[in-house]
């Protein structure tokens, strides 16, 4: 028996690193998995993988930056397995690499709309319907940098620190009402993205795996292993919780 049998799972920005994992971990632990993402291409590919491993899967396109994207989201989960018990509200982007007075306006307005009133508005809707159907368990995606500052990443800082907020905020609001509202907070994790990032800078990869005590990067299903751990009735009495899961770089 898997820890998640028979619950309805959504997972945004699951076209790839930690969303594709966290999928496919959720899969693996018994859950129905609605994959989401602004790549067609990539979320089909994760769906593939999903049911691969032996789970239901279906793909649904959004951007989470549009409320109306959004609110089609969280129907197509409920048309087609009748309710949604799990969210992990896990699209964002880095943003550009700049310091504050050199960023733009343009990716300040980017990067939050992405990263936090995304985060805002897959809460909304998913927490109508659970409301609804008289419960659910939320996480979003943070980072490290949602609990400490991060030099040349303002927008990205602020987002991310806004999500552990808006995260505490909804869990106290929906206490009463069975909801668990949590955020996991990433440390360095090789998606591949960041491993692209290593590949075209030795000494980046140096200096962010000299910020983690376990001197390696995280992989990303060890973030879904917290995800779903989350999402179990283990975690039944955890909410408003923003769990680092960084190898320790945040203990410094």
């Amino acid at each position: 028996m898997g820890t998640l049998d028979g619950k309805v799972a959504l997972v945004t920005g699951a076209g790839g690193g930690i969303g594709r994992a966290t999928a496919i971990v959720l899969g693996q632990c018994g859950a129905k998995v609605l994959v989401s993402d602004i790549s067609t291409r990539r979320g089909e590919e994760t769906a593939a993988m999903v049911r691969a491993a032996g789970a239901e899967a279906e793909f649904f396109k959004a951007d989470v930056s549009r409320g109306s994207d959004v609110e089609a989201l969280v129907a197509a989960a409920v048309r087609k397995w009748g309710r949604l018990d799990c969210a992990h509200n896990n699209a964002g982007i880095s943003g550009t690499i700049a310091s504050i007075v050199e960023d733009t306006e343009e990716n300040w307005d980017r990067t939050l709309a992405v990263d936090l009133k995304g985060v805002w508005l897959c809460m909304k809707y998913e927490i109508l319907q659970m409301l609804k159907q008289g419960g659910g368990s939320i996480v979003n995606t943070a980072s490290t940098a949602g609990l400490l500052g991060a030099v040349r990443m303002g927008a990205y800082t602020a987002a991310k620190h806004g999500v552990v907020g808006i995260t505490r905020t909804a869990a106290l609001e929906f206490a009463r009402s069975n909801i668990r509202v949590n955020a996991v907070c990433p440390g360095v994790v090789g998606t591949p993205v960041i491993l692209q990032w290593f590949e075209a800078n030795e000494r980046l990869e140096k200096s962010m795996l000299a910020q983690e005590p376990v001197g390696r990067v995280g992989k990303p299903e060890e973030i879904g292993n917290a995800v779903a751990w989350l999402f179990s009735d283990a975690a039944s009495f955890v909410t408003g919780a923003a769990i680092p899961v960084d190898g320790g770089l945040t203990a410094q």
